[in-house]
């Protein structure tokens, strides 16, 4: 298998999904951070469907501190494990406690938080804060083995090679496309090469 150039895999994107926008529905720093939060081994049409309820009754940690981690849990259980509405609110009293109610824009603050991860913080601080950063979900980590951009045997290891293998500039925007390219074109499941306008290259 051949190995395209970085530049082809950016043109079929650009072409594909050139104004991508994050599929999580939020309005600040801190609804951007919950929604993503949530999305953790869920749906993001499950997310925004729960967020909706959720951001109307608390859209800033004071809101959600008021709310309470029962109703935070009876909204989010379609999202799965109880587990999450602790962490919600955990980190809305602890951004109130430590940072005056403000979502921290460096990605070693936001790893400090309850229930947030390195991809998590990563995909808050360059879709919300606009800084070069490249999170790597199962979908990315399943195109770039595709892809042969990486071999990584986990989503460091392939953070990154992508983060080698494509500009910096580009990365914000990459990550997006390649999220929508792979629900759209490449499956983990069910996945024809001829139909893929990448995978039919190699």
């Amino acid at each position: 298998m051949k190995k395209l150039s970085s530049k082809i895999i950016r043109d079929v994107l650009n072409q594909e999904f050139p104004n991508p926008s994050p599929p999580l529905n939020h309005t600040n720093s801190y609804t951007l951070l919950i929604a993503v939060l949530l999305s953790a081994q869920s749906t993001d049409a499950k997310v925004n469907e729960v967020t909706e309820e959720l951001f109307a009754k608390a859209n800033n940690p004071e809101s959600m501190r008021r709310l309470g981690f029962e109703e935070i849990s009876r909204i989010t259980k379609p999202c799965g494990f109880r587990k999450k509405a602790k962490y919600i609110y955990d980190l809305s009293c602890l951004l109130i406690e430590e940072y005056g109610g403000k979502v921290p824009e460096t990605l070693g603050e936001l790893e400090g938080l309850p229930g947030i991860g390195h991809k998590s913080a990563s995909v808050v601080v360059s879709q919300w804060y606009g800084k070069e950063a490249f999170p790597v979900d199962t979908h990315i980590h399943r195109l770039a083995k595709r892809w042969g951009i990486s071999s990584g045997k986990n989503v460091k290891e392939t953070e990154a090679d992508c983060k080698q293998f494509f500009p910096k500039k580009d990365w914000i925007k990459v990550h997006l496309q390649m999220i929508y390219f792979a629900r759209k074109y490449c499956p983990a499941r069910g996945h024809e090469i001829r139909k893929c306008p990448i995978c039919s290259l190699l």
